[in-house]
């Protein structure tokens, strides 16, 4: 696994042996950045299922200013902190070793405003719609953020998930890329 584009292009990263995580492919972590707009001019992204780090990693090469990347196992942790030790991301990374909704919890109480959230949980155990809503309910987006799912090819989001809407999708062999964007109406 490498980094695709940026400041960071070609670098490799590490992941955990065996199947404990499933990192997003190249292809796919380079078609859904494409898709974004290829880099960006500064933001929050978040990595609420990080395994190895890759897609906040990606996000920061590209031109993000911080990546919060959040897996409650410690071992994904430690393969997080050993890639942005590699890339020398440390000052611009937090890692936070706990839940989904606990890392919710704490990210809202400090006031970080999140311009692009990666999810990719899990296949049996998503909670995507839940974590959305948690998000537009609590306010927590910067304006024009948008939130990115993946999941298997089969499954279906609504179109709307508090103030997200869906405006894509996008099929890689057996992973789907579902993409939202923060409404500014509220609901």
């Amino acid at each position: 696994m490498r980094i695709i584009a940026g400041k960071h292009s070609s670098r490799k990263l590490i992941t955990l042996p065996g199947n404990a995580t499933r990192p997003t492919l190249d292809k796919v972590r380079g078609a859904v950045f494409s898709s974004l707009g290829g880099f960006f001019e500064g933001g929050v992204f978040l990595d609420l299922y990080a395994g190895s780090g890759a897609c906040g990693l990606e996000a920061l090469s590209r031109g993000m200013d911080r990546a919060v990347f959040v897996d409650q196992s410690a071992k994904a942790a430690g393969i997080i902190r050993k890639n942005i030790e590699a890339l020398g991301e440390k000052e611009n990374s937090r890692v936070l070793v706990m839940k989904d909704m606990n890392a919710l919890s704490l990210i809202e109480e400090e006031g970080t405003r999140i311009d692009l959230v990666y999810l990719d949980p899990p296949y049996k155990a998503q909670k995507n719609e839940e974590v959305l809503k948690y998000l537009s309910d609590h306010d927590m987006m910067a304006k024009g953020a948008r939130a990115v799912i993946e999941s298997e090819k089969e499954d279906e989001y609504p179109q709307r998930i508090g103030r997200f809407t869906l405006y894509k999708n996008a099929i890689y062999g057996i992973t789907k890329i579902s993409y939202y964007r923060l409404s500014e109406e509220i609901l």
